[in-house]
């Protein structure tokens, strides 16, 4: 495609984002007013359905309990064959409370969409609708995923990819994106190679002999044991993982006890391991539970460690990446184009890239004037709604020119 027919394309797609914004802010709203927990999407897959089927594009038949896929085939193809290319949003809420005051807060108690997953499934319906309009010129098809359940392992990516998504429809490549607030509306950042950490969660369980406070040395002190466990832990990844790599450990709970004069027979611990290499990860979990157990037998208790592996590192094609922030710079601005650092959060988009080249990038919802508190998994998360504009012409500028340089 030449400069002069993609700068055309950007603008038609910049034209047809702004007229349908205030629609998709809407839509964005009834979301947001009311949030779903994984594996509870009713509600949002019926209007992500009810939504595509007013823009004449009929969803496939239900893979999972809630979600949607649908495919908007183009009109046109290469060589008389067609290339696919997939996008995906997910669509669940978090369990906590809302502490915005806006008129389309949420209105489910314990539920809110704090990780801005309302935003993306918003951006990715107003993709649909500027492919839909625009699908006579589009030179292949898009997969739509609107994904279930990201939030609560084991996720929805794996079921969807287990019951056969990529094998029935395969892409030549899959792109995502995520809201953060740490990058302003209007830009784009992306990560090359490693950018999310797989997360695994971690459950120790110490048992002692519990005993009488004033007695110590007739009992055996699973408190005493679980704080040099504690201890311990934490040397892992300075005198385990190479320092070049990036790596975690957590111990973010521990109960036992409820006297303060009784020491307790057991006590619970449970935290979290993040790694960016799946070597170090099952690395870590072997030294982990060997470190867990030898300490223990060492004070004269007793420890069981269990590791429940969440998602995989999500690893971002270098080439697929490079492409995609080269159009998001014809189409943001090369100005607009940031490059950002790994970080240790986890996404089951890990699973698509695992089987499929793509990229995941964050797609900016912050200001300059906001405030300390408008973070991710935040009570008064709070996107900027004009990320909106940007975010949905986006996905349809990288599909329409996606296809196109697989020609």
């Amino acid at each position: 495609m030449s400069t002069d027919i993609s700068i055309l394309l950007a603008e038609q797609i910049r034209e047809r984002a702004k007229k349908i914004f205030p629609e998709i802010v809407a839509v964005r709203r009834d979301i947001h007013a009311h949030p779903e927990l994984s594996y509870e999407e009713f509600r949002t897959t019926a209007l992500i359905s009810d939504y595509l089927q007013r823009i004449g594009i009929t969803p496939e038949p239900p893979i999972l309990e809630t979600g949607v896929v649908a495919l908007v085939q183009g009109g046109k193809t290469i060589s008389g064959k067609r290339t696919l290319i997939a996008l995906r949003a997910d669509i669940d809420a978090l369990p906590l409370n809302e502490e915005n005051r806006h008129g389309f807060c949420s209105q489910e108690d314990g539920k809110m969409h704090a990780c801005g997953h309302d935003m993306h499934t918003a951006m990715l319906l107003g993709t649909a609708k500027i492919l839909s309009e625009m699908k006579d010129e589009l030179q292949g098809d898009v997969l739509l995923i609107f994904q279930p359940a990201e939030e609560k392992a084991p996720g929805g990516a794996k079921p969807l990819l287990d019951a056969g998504l990529f094998q029935r429809f395969k892409p030549m490549a899959v792109l995502g994106q995520h809201c953060f607030s740490t990058v302003e509306a209007g830009k784009a950042a992306f990560c090359k190679g490693p950018f999310m950490a797989a997360a695994d969660e971690l459950y120790i369980t110490v048992t002692g002999m519990g005993g009488h406070a004033s007695a110590p040395h007739k009992a055996a002190d699973p408190v005493l044991a679980s704080a040099h466990i504690i201890t311990a832990l934490q040397h892992l990844v300075s005198r385990v993982v190479h320092p070049h790599e990036p790596a975690v450990v957590s111990i973010a709970s521990i109960h036992g006890g409820n006297a303060p004069n009784v020491i307790p027979r057991q006590v619970n611990m449970t935290g979290t391991m993040r790694t960016m290499n799946e070597e170090v990860r099952f690395l870590l979990h072997e030294k982990l539970e060997h470190t867990v157990k030898h300490v223990a037998t060492g004070l004269g208790v007793e420890a069981s460690v269990k590791i429940v592996s969440g998602y995989p590192v999500l690893n971002n094609n270098h080439a697929v990446t490079e492409l995609a922030m080269s159009l998001c710079g014809e189409y943001l601005g090369t100005e607009n184009v940031q490059q950002c650092e790994p970080i240790m959060t986890a996404e089951d988009f890990a699973y698509y890239l695992q089987l499929c080249p793509g990229t995941f990038w964050q797609i900016g919802t912050g200001t300059v004037s906001q405030g300390k508190d408008n973070y991710l998994h935040s009570p008064t998360f709070d996107p900027e709604e004009s990320a909106l504009l940007g975010g949905c012409g986006l996905l349809a500028y990288m599909a329409f020119r996606f296809l196109e340089q697989a020609g």
